[in-house]
C-alpha cells in the first residue's frame, strides 16, 4: 500500500526535494496514516486544528495529536479556534478556518506543502453530493490532487478500510470524532447511510466508480483550460473582480460546451469563486448570447450581467447603472481633467498650424480656438461633463442637429457606458463628445491657425468599445 501511495505521489509531482512538509492531522485514522505513510519522504510538520466544537474531546484531541508530533520529534503547529459558539453552517465554518490556517502557514514560508488526508472514500462522496446538488464537469473532479494554494491529497487512491485495516495490525492507535456519526450532517448521511445503500443494491465498488469519475472530469477540465487559453476568448479587464465584457458574436460562435467555460471562467474572474453558481445561472447568460440583438440583465449570485449590442458584461452589484450620478468639471485650456470614474483623463493642447495652402483634412478631435475666445479674448470656460438625455449637437461635417442617444445607437454603444460618456461644453453649448468629435460651429477649418486640440486617453490607450466602468 505505501508504494502505491509513494507512486501517486510521484505521478502528480506532489513535492520537490527538500519541500517542508505540514501534515494536517485530526488525530483520526486517516490522518494519524497519513503522518506515519510520510515519514520517509519529506521533511514533516505537524498541524492541527481545534475547533473547540467538542468541548474537552476537542481538547484532547489536540493533546493526543501533541503528543505524537512530540514523538516522531516533528515540529507542531496548532491553532485553537473556538466555534462552538458560530452561527450558521458549522461544517463550512471549520473548513474555512482550517483552510485560512493552511495558507497562512503556506504564505509564510513556515511550509512548503500542507498534505491532507482525504481518502477515495471522500473522494466519492464529495463527487455524489456534487452530483446531487447539480455540479457541473468541474466541481464533479471532486476533490484534487494538488491545488494551486500548495494543498496535496496524497491517499485520493486509498480506501479507508485498508487504512484502518494496516494501523490495527500494527497496534497504532487513532481517535474518534463522534462528530461523524452525526446524521444530522448531510455528509454523514451520505458516508453512513445513502452510500452503503448504494453500494449493497448496484455496485459494490461504488467507491471506486466514483473515484474513477472525478479522475475523468479532473482531465477533461484540464484540457479544456488549455483549449481556452488557446482560443483567447475575448475575456476583457484581466484584473482580478474587475468588470469583464464578453463579445456576443465571439461567444455566439463558440460550440456550446466552450462557450460555457468561457462564461464561467468570466463569472470566477469577477466573483471570486463559483460558489452558488448553477447550471441555470450559465445557460442564461448563454441564451442572451445567442438572441439576435437587444438589452438584458439578470442578476446571479454575487453579480450583476447586462447584454447592450454586442457585449456582455459581468460586474458585482454596486450603484444602479441606470441612476449614476452626473458631474460638471471645469476644464483648464489647456489642461486636462480625469473622469470621476478613473478610467480616462481628456487633455486639452494648444497647437499652431502651418499654412501648406493645401485643404484642410477635417479633424474630429480639433476645436478652432479663436472662435472659442472671440467674444472678450479671455480664455474659454469650458465644462467638461458626462452625456444626459437630450443632449444635441450638429457634428463637424454634417448639416443637422441629431441627438447623441441616437449617435449611440448606430455606433452601438453599450449602456453602461453612456453614463460617464465625456461632453465638452462653452457656455453650454456642446464643442466636441468621445468618438463623435466636434461641432461643426467649433471645429477646426481650412483658416485656421490655432487649434484646441482634445485627447481622449481612454480612446487612445484601449480602444473602443470600453472595457467595462
Amino acid at each position: 500500500m505505501l508504494d502505491r501511495i509513494a507512486d501517486f505521489i510521484a505521478r502528480h509531482e506532489m513535492f520537490s526535494p527538500g519541500d517542508r512538509v505540514g501534515v494536517a492531522v485530526s488525530g483520526g485514522a486517516d490522518s494519524v496514516f497519513l503522518l506515519h505513510a510520510l515519514r520517509e519522504l519529506a521533511d514533516l510538520s505537524v498541524v492541527h486544528v481545534d475547533h473547540g466544537i467538542r468541548g474537552k474531546a476537542s481538547h484532547d484531541d489536540a493533546g493526543f495529536v501533541r503528543d505524537l508530533a512530540a514523538k516522531f520529534g516533528l515540529p507542531f503547529h496548532l491553532l485553537n479556534a473556538n466555534l462552538s459558539v458560530t452561527a450558521g453552517n458549522l461544517e463550512e465554518s471549520a473548513r474555512d478556518v482550517r483552510r485560512a490556517f493552511f495558507r497562512q502557514l503556506v504564505t509564510s514560508g513556515t511550509v512548503d506543502r500542507i498534505a491532507t488526508a482525504h481518502t477515495r472514500n471522500d473522494q466519492a462522496e464529495t463527487v455524489l453530493y456534487r452530483m446531487l446538488r447539480g455540479a457541473s464537469l468541474t466541481g464533479l473532479a471532486g476533490i484534487l490532487p494538488v491545488t494551486k494554494e500548495g494543498l496535496v491529497r496524497p491517499l485520493l487512491e486509498t480506501d479507508r478500510a485498508e487504512i484502518e485495516c494496516w494501523l490495527r495490525q500494527r497496534a497504532i492507535q487513532w481517535r474518534t470524532d463522534e462528530t461523524n456519526l452525526d446524521l444530522t450532517y448531510a455528509r454523514n448521511r451520505l458516508r453512513h447511510d445513502i452510500l452503503p445503500q448504494l453500494r449493497e443494491a448496484f455496485n459494490p465498488r461504488l467507491d471506486e466508480a466514483l473515484s474513477n469519475m472525478a479522475t475523468l472530469a479532473r482531465d477533461e477540465e484540464s484540457y479544456w483550460k488549455a483549449e481556452l487559453d488557446r482560443l483567447d476568448p475575448p475575456v476583457l479587464n484581466p484584473e482580478a473582480q474587475a468588470p469583464k465584457l464578453l463579445s456576443v458574436p465571439d461567444l455566439a460562435k463558440l460550440p456550446t460546451a466552450a462557450a460555457r467555460r468561457v462564461i464561467r471562467r468570466a463569472i470566477e474572474g469577477v466573483k471570486g469563486d463559483l460558489r452558488q453558481i448553477d447550471f441555470q445561472h450559465v445557460e442564461r447568460i448563454l441564451n442572451m448570447a445567442h438572441r439576435k440583438q437587444g438589452h438584458d440583465r439578470i442578476r446571479i449570485p454575487g453579480l450583476e450581467i447586462f447584454r447592450s449590442f454586442d457585449w456582455i458584461r459581468l460586474a458585482r452589484p454596486g450603484p444602479n447603472i441606470d441612476k449614476r450620478a452626473d458631474f460638471s468639471l471645469p476644464l483648464p485650456a489647456p489642461g486636462l481633467v480625469e473622469l470621476p470614474d478613473g478610467s480616462a483623463r481628456i487633455t486639452l493642447q494648444l497647437l499652431e498650424k502651418p499654412e501648406t495652402g493645401q485643404p484642410y483634412a477635417t479633424v474630429v478631435n480639433e476645436l478652432d480656438w479663436q472662435r472659442l475666445t472671440t467674444q472678450n479674448g479671455a480664455l474659454p470656460s469650458l465644462e467638461l461633463r458626462n452625456w444626459r438625455p437630450g443632449d444635441r449637437y450638429r457634428r463637424v461635417g454634417q448639416s443637422l442637429e441629431r441627438k447623441i442617444k441616437l449617435l449611440f445607437q448606430e455606433a452601438r454603444v453599450p449602456l453602461w457606458d453612456r453614463w460617464i460618456w465625456p461632453i465638452i461644453t462653452y457656455n453650454e453649448a456642446i464643442v466636441w463628445s468621445r468618438r463623435f468629435g466636434a461641432s461643426a460651429e467649433f471645429a477646426a477649418g481650412p483658416s485656421t491657425r490655432v487649434v484646441l486640440q482634445v485627447a481622449d486617453s481612454f480612446s487612445k490607450e484601449n480602444g473602443y468599445p470600453p472595457r467595462g466602468l
